[in-house]
């Protein structure tokens, strides 16, 4: 039987996973990757690095099913960030989506209007982590490194490039980084020179959508990855979307929403027209966009909550705090929690919290007010999405979070609307993997690879009415504290940062 490989390169993890046509998966490998920090607010990852991260992953993957017949490869990559090459195509920078250096350029371009002009052709918000905004103040603050680059490349784009030889960028990346001029579909002067990036259109690679084949795997890549010198490789998918597409959402109405790192919340619409604007607008495929509002405020809190309070004691992993949670009888003086360990989006300096503790509480109790106000920060996002006229009627639930025993449910209270759960532990990397077998002719489009390969739970989890009336008031308390710590954290907070 053929197997499609799927590599997903986060901001902390590469993934390479087989999968058999029918979505089965047959061997997964990661490697971890380091942040470096050269300087408050800076978070890089060299290019070599990533690559040397792809290729340790693709090895210990293929070495689990040595008689794999790997039929294509598709890359997925986290958004945003910038990963540059020079003018021979050798590695020069590489700039992941936390870095925070360009925080003063968002704040330039609101000031001079310059960002509402961007979301008008891009239908992106500015923010310090996005590529146009980081390259211009490379351009600003690092002018003979800027002059030496030749190619931007988004994270999945030095993978395909690694791979192939061939430099190319594929619409969802480009659009989710505010490189797409929606009016023309494409880039333009008009949208580059906004950032103060009139020079840089040379620098773009080639637009290609996220299921065409760029390139085949070269002797060289080959020899480094075990992989077969010749098999095709496509341009690859954004993350996000990735993610939507491996939990079966690629149609206009249907959503998704990852909790993991981040809070991402999206939906598939046919066009953009919304009553006000959205955080963030992908292409999925030739005629639908991924509306998303996101913030780095979902299931990773649980893992810092393990990381600093568990201490090795039992019923302190992922797991045994989910039992925990599940044990905790709802009561109005539970403690509620913002879940701003990493703040959010730039216009939103938040910082995290447990409010309403007392001497009785007890670590459930905070776990349960995490789990609560992970699920809430969720809310807030689709809640923007359904004021800007987007339907979130049900949703698809992948991620960390999916995988508890309790949280499912708890989204399903909190938005009260029917959740149903993503199957695969890994749907970046299958929704890589469908477009690669799409790439190659398996199917025809994403709508017929999903429904070939992607498998949810059947049981869909209803709302709780008891349950929703419970979380109601508690939601609007958390929004509640939101606007009274609001003036402390922009004021007091971020002056001691």
């Amino acid at each position: 039987m053929s197997q499609l490989l799927g590599i997903d390169a986060g901001n902390t993890m590469i993934k390479a996973v087989l999968f058999d046509l029918d979505g089965t998966v047959r061997a997964v490998a990661s490697c971890a990757g380091e942040t470096h920090q050269p300087q408050p607010g800076y978070a890089e990852r060299p290019v070599n690095e990533v690559w040397l991260g792809v290729t340790a992953a693709i090895k210990a993957c293929l070495a689990q099913m040595p008689d794999a017949q790997v039929i294509a490869v598709g890359a997925a990559g986290h958004g945003n960030g910038l990963y540059a090459l020079d003018q021979a195509q050798q590695p020069l920078i590489g700039i992941q989506s936390v870095d925070s250096r360009a925080a003063d350029r968002v704040e330039e371009l609101e000031q001079s209007g310059n960002a509402a002009a961007i979301y008008a052709r891009s239908l992106q918000k500015v923010w310090a982590s996005s590529t146009p905004v980081l390259l211009s103040w490379l351009k600003r603050n690092r002018p003979e490194l800027y002059q030496r680059i030749g190619h931007v490349l988004c994270a999945k784009d030095v993978i395909s490039h690694f791979l192939s030889g061939e430099v190319s960028a594929d619409y969802s990346d480009a659009s989710g980084a505010g490189l797409i001029d929606h009016r023309v579909r494409g880039y333009s002067a008009d949208l580059l020179a906004l950032y103060d990036l009139a020079d840089a259109l040379p620098l773009l690679p080639a637009l290609h959508e996220s299921c065409e084949v760029v390139g085949t795997v070269t002797p060289h890549a080959a020899q480094l990855t075990g992989l077969p010198a010749g098999i095709p490789v496509v341009a690859g998918i954004f993350d996000v979307v990735a993610s939507a597409v491996g939990s079966g959402v690629v149609l206009p109405g249907e959503a998704s929403i990852v909790a993991g790192t981040w809070s991402i919340n999206q939906v598939v619409v046919s066009r953009p027209d919304y009553l006000r604007p959205v955080f963030m607008n992908a292409l999925i495929e030739r005629d639908r966009y991924m509306a998303i509002e996101a913030s780095a405020t979902s299931a990773t809190n649980l893992d810092w909550f393990i990381r600093e309070f568990a201490d090795g004691r039992s019923g302190s992993g992922a797991e045994q705090s989910s039992d925990l949670v599940a044990k905790v009888v709802p009561d109005a003086h539970l403690p509620v929690y913002h879940p701003y360990l990493y703040s959010g989006r730039k216009e939103e300096p938040a910082k995290a919290g447990f409010y309403g503790l007392s001497g009785w509480h007890t670590r459930a109790d905070m776990l349960f007010a995490l789990f609560e106000g992970v699920t809430f920060s969720h809310r807030a996002h689709i809640d923007r999405l359904r004021a800007a006229g987007l339907p979130f009627t049900s949703a698809t639930l992948s991620g960390g979070a999916s995988r508890s025993c309790v949280w499912p449910q708890m989204f399903a209270d909190v938005l009260a609307i029917p959740i149903q759960v993503a199957e695969c532990k890994e749907t970046g990397a299958l929704g890589a993997a469908i477009c690669a077998g799409v790439g190659v002719g398996i199917w025809a489009n994403l709508a017929e690879g999903v429904a070939q390969a992607v498998k949810l739970n059947p049981v869909i989890l209803q709302p709780d009415a008891a349950r929703v009336a419970f979380h109601e008031p508690r939601y609007r308390l958390f929004k509640k504290l939101e606007r009274a710590m609001d003036s402390l954290w922009h004021e007091e907070l971020n002056d001691l940062a």
